[in-house]
């Protein structure tokens, strides 16, 4: 899987440009499903896509703000593996919670290798975020849950890694999800693969729905970025697929290639409306490309409704394992689908709003013939929705509302239904929190992307935020680190339920602090910290949280 790559950014897909030998070769021996389907941005995504449920029913609401942390009663694709003996590794991007229990090896996976947060060199990724325009080369990252310096591109090393792990595990059998951060933000690309496209003259105009998007200077050049990232990931793709070949698995290995979510920047695009972010079909339209040999002989291409949410039953499905019982799972087997079967009209609902659903806005809900989209208030009458035709209409053009008022009024009572249902869901009501004082994890470091608070709280310094977090009994020391040095005195304040701790600080102050030898007992805990300086609350930019060990305290799990 990639990170923002669009469904347009594939020469299959007819992108006048890009060039993606490997993938294109690998989707005309695939099963194409041209009408799938993906949150609209990642960390919702991925956390369908690893249960086959929606994400808030998982605890995923957004791609920060604390809203990234997969519940830990979720159950994976890699657990429901491991558990029929397959070994499992993730290489690249988690996004689904970095402290435990929410970290991929505490979600069914071995063997991991992943960054922290969003993306390296993000807020949350307090390893790299200081290299700035040089993150994605010799970056840290967190090889089973321990700091490790790499050498090389980041796209190379988790490939690298993914097929040192399929070697390792030839004669068994093995998951391996390698999921790229590529091509998100930051756009940094080795020189060999933008010269590829330094002196191409790039179409500079699309459609966009009705509307004709141009783009500039800087539209161009950050799209000479990403085709060469995504070209770097297409040749690191063709070394997996060579590394199956040469190891003689490739007739009993399953493959799946997607992407997450739309493109952010604007380019090509398949001339669908929209992009990452949004409802409309270029920001939840992606590639699916599986092949599966010696079992669908027969190439073809699926037009039928499909979506993250089916990539857990369908796996089960093929490789014969059982799905969770004890849960609704939102997804449905593909399998009919590739055999041909009729299956029924499902609806699909999708959404995307900061921190918390806003009701009824980038909010909608399809199925093979028509889409609703509300754009609109809370209270808004029917009118003021938005309806598609997708089988006449798939770029979104023609909003035919005004005659198809009763149509409309159907999808609206389903989107009702999904979103009342699931803003109900027991992660979304109790959200997940990290748990502090264990054996799994000690020291535990609290990072801005997990950060709760304000909306949007990303770098800013001065905007409140918190972590919600479980604390096992014990004694601590809490080492506060600040994005920028303050160079002035102040009072150092962490506030665990209702007793605040402060200490003050008459010298300069660089940029960390600490308390020590915190008695805390076993509590949930809204965890607020700041630095008091004049006026002004300063937040930090990551905690680092230590158990300090004692004979006389129980040892957690």
């Amino acid at each position: 899987m990639t990170d923002d790559q669009g469904y347009g950014d594939l020469g299959i897909h007819q992108n006048p440009h890009i060039l993606t030998p490997n993938i294109d070769k690998f989707a005309n021996e695939s099963i194409r499903f041209n009408n799938f389907f993906v949150s609209p941005v990642c960390a919702p995504t991925r956390s369908s896509l690893m249960t086959g449920r929606y994400s808030l029913r998982t605890g995923v609401r957004d791609t920060y703000n604390g809203g990234a942390i997969m519940a830990t009663d979720e159950i994976t694709i890699a657990e429901i593996l491991k558990k029929a003996n397959y070994s499992t590794g993730i290489f690249g991007k988690w996004h689904l919670g970095d402290n435990y229990p929410f970290r991929p090896s505490d979600q069914g996976f071995e063997e991991s290798l992943i960054h922290l947060a969003g993306g390296i060199g993000q807020v949350g990724d307090f390893t790299n975020y200081y290299s700035k325009k040089t993150s994605y080369f010799d970056p840290i990252l967190w090889k089973n849950n321990q700091q490790k310096k790499f050498e090389g591109y980041c796209s190379d090393i988790f490939t690298q890694n993914a097929i040192e792990f399929i070697e390792k595990n030839k004669s068994n059998s093995f998951f391996c999800y390698l999921s790229f951060n590529a091509p998100h933000t930051p756009l940094q690309v080795p020189d060999k693969y933008l010269n590829l496209y330094k002196d191409i003259d790039l179409q500079t105009e699309f459609s966009n729905g009705n509307d004709i998007v141009k783009m500039t200077e800087k539209d161009k050049s950050d799209a000479k970025k990403i085709y060469g990232m995504i070209s770097n990931i297409d040749q690191n793709l063709g070394k997996v697929f060579s590394k199956l070949k040469e190891l003689e698995i490739q007739d009993n290995t399953i493959v799946i290639f997607m992407t997450d979510n739309g493109p952010q920047q604007i380019r090509y695009n398949a001339n669908m409306r929209g992009r990452k972010s949004t409802v409309y079909n270029g920001g939840i339209r992606v590639p699916f490309f599986i092949n599966v040999p010696n079992k669908f002989n027969d190439i073809k291409q699926v037009n039928k409704l499909s979506a993250h949410i089916d990539l857990l039953p369908t796996i089960s499905e093929l490789c014969n394992v059982e799905l969770p019982k004890n849960r609704k799972i939102d997804g449905k087997s593909l399998v009919p689908l590739i055999n041909g079967e009729k299956t029924e009209n499902r609806f699909l609902f999708s959404y995307w709003t900061r921190k918390f659903p806003e009701k009824y806005l980038n909010m909608s809900i399809q199925n093979d013939n028509y889409k609703l989209v509300g754009n609109t208030n809370y209270n808004s009458e029917i009118k003021n929705f938005e309806l598609y035709d997708l089988t006449n209409d798939p770029f979104e053009k023609n909003n035919i509302i005004n005659d198809n008022i009763s149509i409309a009024t159907k999808f609206k009572t389903e989107m009702d239904k999904s979103i009342n249902e699931l803003i109900s869901s027991e992660n979304i009501q109790n959200p997940p929190r990290i748990i502090i004082g264990t054996k799994n994890e000690n020291p535990t470091f609290l990072n801005r992307n997990d950060a709760a608070g304000e909306r949007g709280i990303w770098a800013q310094d001065l905007i409140y935020s918190l972590w919600k977090v479980k604390f096992k009994k014990g004694t601590y020391n809490f080492k506060f680190k600040f994005k920028d040095s303050i160079n002035s005195s102040g009072t150092m304040l962490t506030e665990i339920n209702s007793i605040i701790y402060s200490k003050k600080y008459s010298g300069l102050i660089n940029d960390e602090v600490e308390i020590n030898e915190i008695q805390i007992e076993e509590n949930n805990v809204d965890l607020i910290s700041f630095l008091r300086v004049g006026d002004k609350k300063i937040y930090p930019f990551w905690i680092e949280i230590e158990k300090i060990p004692s004979h006389n305290s129980e040892t957690s799990m």
